[in-house]
């Protein structure tokens, strides 16, 4: 084994628990649910708000007002 000084044994260690708690701090980021929901909310309103897609959900939603009209007015 080599003889290696207490003092640079010790700083090695520091620098290492500093890269450990970096990686940790870095890990928590990326995993905290708020911000995975704000990413995956930020996606979908950019997918939405695509002209072809609007156009699509706003045919959609008049498809479903002039079912509803037909379905209260043959009752």
């Amino acid at each position: 084994m080599a003889d290696r000084d207490p003092d640079t044994i010790k700083k090695e260690i520091d620098e290492a628990r500093d890269r450990l708690a970096s990686t940790v701090d870095s890990l928590a980021e990326r995993a905290n649910p708020r911000r995975l929901a704000d990413d995956a909310k930020a996606r979908v309103l950019a997918f939405v708000k695509k002209p072809a897609v609007a156009m699509s959900l706003a045919g959609l939603g008049a498809l479903g007002v002039v079912l509803v009209i037909r379905k209260i007015r043959n009752r």
